[in-house]
């Protein structure tokens, strides 16, 4: 079921994504060769509940880490280690997550440790350029599949792959509550295709890798890495849909 945001609401998830926003942009400037991704972890857990949150993801089904620290064929969920020491040249997505007052900010970003490869920078660049084709089309009266159709256009056309075993989702006093956002258009649709209503706040968020869109789990049981080795970009923020279009709510500055 989907759950519209009163007024009220939608403030605690702007504080929420607010301090996410915050940790993203801290936890990117730590970001440096010979830095490991456990410290990472560490530091941007920290910063979260020094701003009076609770690190999300702590916990969540399980999950050992504050945050998830990806690197490269990384795409997702990737755990902190004092073992795993950034590269110059490595690119690291970062996915952070806050509660305070019993609502969510959740949102991601992919950084470059040192000087990246143009290559790399091409991929982060298209990456945020799915993210910005979703945030257009997530307009009231369209569907769930106008944001996922425009994700996919944008990174397929640059010649990347779109992940589609994971996806973006509505976002509230859960991390995941429905609808579920693909970042590509399904030719049999699992579930319903949704329009877009104001008060709807939902996470969209583009995972592309350079090479195919297939994946594999690690044996830690949480890691999600490409399945050919090739490199993978992250950028996510929640939204609110409102009468004039979408609004990021995880934004430094609102």
């Amino acid at each position: 079921m989907i759950k519209l945001k009163s007024a009220a609401e939608i403030e605690k998830m702007r504080a929420a994504g607010r301090i996410a926003a915050q940790a993203r942009q801290y936890a990117g400037s730590l970001v440096h060769p010979g830095v490991s991704t456990y410290e990472i972890d560490r530091k941007t857990g920290e910063f979260i509940r020094n701003a009076g949150a609770v690190p999300t993801f702590l916990n969540y089904n399980g999950y050992p880490g504050n945050v998830c620290v990806s690197v490269n064929e990384e795409i997702i969920h990737g755990i902190g280690s004092k073992k795993r020491l950034l590269k110059d040249g490595d690119i690291v997505s970062v996915d952070v997550g806050a509660t305070i007052q019993g609502f969510v900010g959740d949102c991601a970003d992919t950084f470059v440790a040192g000087t990246a490869d143009e290559a790399a920078l091409r991929l982060i660049e298209v990456t945020r350029a799915s993210f910005a084709a979703g945030l257009a089309a997530a307009r009231p009266g369209n569907r769930i599949s106008d944001i996922s159709r425009a994700v996919q256009k944008t990174a397929e056309s640059a010649g990347y792959g779109v992940v589609r075993e994971y996806i973006g989702h509505g976002v509230g006093q859960q991390l995941h509550e429905d609808p579920e956002v693909p970042n590509f258009v399904e030719e049999k649709r699992r579930g319903p295709d949704p329009r877009l209503i104001p008060g709807m706040t939902i996470a969209i968020e583009p995972m592309i890798n350079e090479g195919t869109y297939e994946i594999r789990v690690l044996s830690d049981g949480w890691t999600v890495v490409t399945k050919d080795g090739s490199r993978s970009a992250h950028y996510e923020n929640t939204v609110l849909i409102t009468n004039g279009g979408a609004v990021v709510l995880t934004a430094v500055e609102q």
